[in-house]
């Protein structure tokens, strides 16, 4: 495979897996109690725990969004301009 090619998959991973974890973000700071309320079906917990179990979720995926997308894109764009 080409680096660009590979550089262009990673971008859009990138801009992808970005816009999921922005939109993530918006739909819970809009409408918090209906995520609630549609989570709790699946896994009852309190209002207070699952508050904690969300932002953990942001968290993590916050992480390997910048690990496993945004580094790579960096790298790649690096090592294409050398």
């Amino acid at each position: 495979m080409e680096s660009q090619t590979l550089t262009s998959f990673i971008m859009w991973c990138t801009i992808i897996n970005g816009g999921l974890f922005v939109f993530w973000i918006l739909f819970y700071m809009a409408f918090p109690d209906l995520v609630y309320r549609v989570q709790t079906k699946f896994f009852p917990m309190t209002k207070e725990r699952f508050d904690i179990v969300f932002y953990c979720f942001l968290g993590v995926f916050k992480v390997f969004f910048i690990f496993f997308n945004v580094t790579p894109y960096i790298a790649l764009l690096i090592l294409e301009q050398s």
